[in-house]
Formats: structure tokens, C-alpha cells, sequence
């Protein structure tokens, strides 16, 4: 019986290689590029293309080595010309990842606007930013999706319109300090009025009194322009004024920042966590009053409608409890369960940044 005499391939195909496929006209393009240099190249971080391409040839399918043909080439992009075809296939491609790399690579620009969330934004009531894990949470439950063909920062201004809907907080006011001839100081005053500017310190000696101040980001162009009628101008100080216990190394040395008042830590989570909890679960006097049908949740210690019975074991508070109760531990309340798992990320976040 014969056989077919297969000869061994001592190089390994398609490594190294990351593939950047489009459609046009009915018709499937790729490109061959180096792994992590298409990313760098739609950022603008790499300029040389030599360095993102393997070579400068369009493809009908890279895995087979079939190259595209002239005419589908000169039908789809009106030239034959394989530089900027493969300029056109990186700028509006789909880069062909696997499943891992490309969830890899979405939680990690989760992350990233979630930090740039937390940056921008505070608590209205405490003026502090809240922490990253509860940034995560609150994004989560608004249901939002990472886009990758957007950047973080336009992502986050986006997160943002949609948080400060459906929770409380708010953008983190812009420090600045106004600057106008000492003839034209009073003006300036007028127009911090209408801003409805925080006014931090004044210094009004020499020839160039200032102001410092903190102003809603929205207006800071609209300040700039206005500015002109009275010859002043405008300088950032800080991007996020946030509460500090102590002097941040953003504040200057003449400026008198008031202390904020002491956080109720505790109050700001119970709010959030009540927003965020879906599901309303009865309490036993709630129950009985209702008279309807009830299942006992041993690990909570609580009565719960037979019809949200299921929904209360997928809970966080359910599941933390349920480790409480294997650990011989009693069980706690919502609001209790809430501050302990907020402690408890705060705790690993400030273990994380530890430097």
C-alpha cells in the first residue's frame, strides 16, 4: 500500500504576525504587520511604517499567501498603488486578534477610563474622588461597553454624562488663577460673579492683581474669550481640585485651601449601593403585612419573596454572607454588607498602589 510521502516544515507559519483585514466592494484585503505596532501606529506613537509593516503587499488571504489581484485592487481603491492601499487597510482595518488577546486588551482600556473617571469626578457631598473599584462598579451597572475604536478619554466624558444621570457626582472643578491690570481688577471681580466661581485667595498688590479660583470645566474657554474685555488671562493650576486631608503638591504655597469637613464614608456608600441594588428585598414585617409566599435565607437571616428568591442568591450580598457562614462568622445587613466589601476593595486598591 503506498503512502504519501509528506516532508517536514521546519518553520513555523504565521508567527510574529498580526493580520489587518477590510472590506470593500465585496472583496476581503489583508495586510501582514508586526504584533503590538498596529495599536502604536493609530495612535500616532509610531510614524516610520516600515516598522509596522512586514512587507508592502496586499493580500487576499495572508494565512494562504494568496495575493489580491490588480484589477480588484484598482476597482476597490482606485489604484494599484500597494503602499497606500496597505496605509488605508492600517487606518481602517479590523486587526485580527484571538479571543483572549482581545479581552485582554478591552479590560484593560476598561480600566484605563475608569482611572481617568475617578481622576475627573468627585462627591458632590465630600468633594473626594471616589475610589477606582467603585468607579468599576458604577460603570458596570450603567452597562457600559468599551469601544476600541474610540480613545479612553473620549470614552470617559462620555461615562461621565451618563453617571452623573443616575448617581451622585459630579465633574471636578478646574483650579485657575485670573490675572488683569489693577485698573480693570474690579471688572474681573464682576465677571467671577457671574461664573459663580469658588473664590480660594486674592492678592491684590503690585500692578497685576490675581485671583484664584476654582470654575466649572465647561466654561474655561468661554473665561478665555470673555477675559479679553478686561486684558486678563487665565492659567490652570489644577485640571481636578479634590479634598485632600492635606496640602496637595498642586497647591501653591500663598493659597489657603479650607479643610473639608469629615466624611461620612459610610453614609456615601450606603447611597450608592441602595441606587445601584435592583432588586427590592422585603423585610419579615414587610412580608407578613403582605401575606405573600416567602423563603428564609439562612445565610442572611432574612425573609425574602419566594419570586426573588433566586435573584437574592445571585446578590453580592448573598454571596458574601455565604462566605461569612462557612467561616463561622454571623451574618450582616445590606448596608453593612456594602461598607464591608467597599473597606475591603479600598483596602486592596491602596495595596495596589502602594509604592
Amino acid at each position: 500500500m503506498s503512502r504519501t510521502l509528506v516532508q517536514p516544515v521546519g518553520q513555523k507559519r504565521l508567527t510574529n504576525v498580526a493580520v489587518v483585514r477590510l472590506r470593500k466592494h465585496g472583496q476581503r484585503f489583508e495586510i501582514a504587520c508586526f504584533p503590538n505596532k498596529v495599536l502604536s501606529w493609530r495612535t500616532r506613537v509610531e510614524k516610520d511604517l516600515d516598522e509596522v509593516l512586514q512587507s508592502h503587499t496586499v493580500y487576499s488571504n495572508v494565512s494562504k499567501g494568496v495575493l489580491a489581484k490588480s484589477k480588484d485592487l484598482i476597482k476597490a481603491f482606485g489604484t494599484d498603488d500597494q503602499t497606500k492601499i496597505c496605509i488605508e487597510i492600517l487606518e481602517k482595518g479590523e486587526l485580527q486578534v484571538s479571543g483572549k488577546e482581545r479581552e485582554a486588551q478591552l479590560s484593560s482600556q476598561f480600566r484605563d477610563i475608569a482611572t481617568i473617571v475617578m481622576e475627573k469626578t468627585i462627591n458632590p457631598e465630600t468633594r473626594r474622588p471616589y475610589t477606582i473599584t467603585m468607579i468599576e462598579r458604577l460603570m458596570h451597572e450603567i452597562h457600559f461597553a468599551v469601544d476600541p475604536n474610540l480613545t479612553s478619554k473620549e470614552q470617559a466624558l462620555k461615562v461621565i454624562k451618563k453617571l452623573i444621570e443616575h448617581f451622585p457626582i459630579k465633574r471636578a472643578p478646574l483650579r485657575v488663577r485670573f490675572t488683569a491690570p489693577k485698573s480693570n481688577f474690579a471688572g474681573l471681580m464682576e465677571k467671577v460673579a457671574e461664573w459663580n466661581a469658588t473664590v480660594i485667595s486674592k492678592d491684590e498688590s503690585g500692578t497685576q492683581p490675581s485671583i484664584v479660583c476654582e470654575i466649572e470645566p465647561s466654561i474655561l474657554h468661554s473665561c478665555e474669550d470673555r477675559l479679553k474685555d478686561v486684558q486678563g488671562r487665565v492659567e490652570v493650576l489644577s485640571v481636578s481640585a479634590h479634598a485632600e486631608g492635606g496640602p496637595s503638591v498642586e497647591q501653591h504655597d500663598f493659597v489657603e485651601v479650607p479643610q473639608a469637613a469629615p466624611a461620612k464614608e459610610s453614609d456615601a456608600v450606603a447611597e450608592i449601593s441602595g441606587t445601584m441594588q435592583k432588586q427590592s428585598i422585603s423585610s419579615e414585617s414587610q412580608g407578613n403585612a403582605q401575606g405573600k409566599q416567602q423563603r428564609r435565607c439562612k445565610e442572611c437571616d432574612v425573609l425574602v419573596d419566594d419570586k426573588l428568591y433566586r435573584e437574592h442568591c445571585k446578590s453580592e450580598w448573598h454571596k458574601h454572607n455565604y462566605t461569612r457562614h462557612k467561616n463561622g462568622l454571623p451574618p450582616l445587613s445590606q448596608e453593612e454588607c456594602m461598607v464591608e466589601m467597599e473597606f475591603a476593595d479600598s483596602k486592596k486598591d491602596l495595596k495596589d498602589y502602594d509604592l
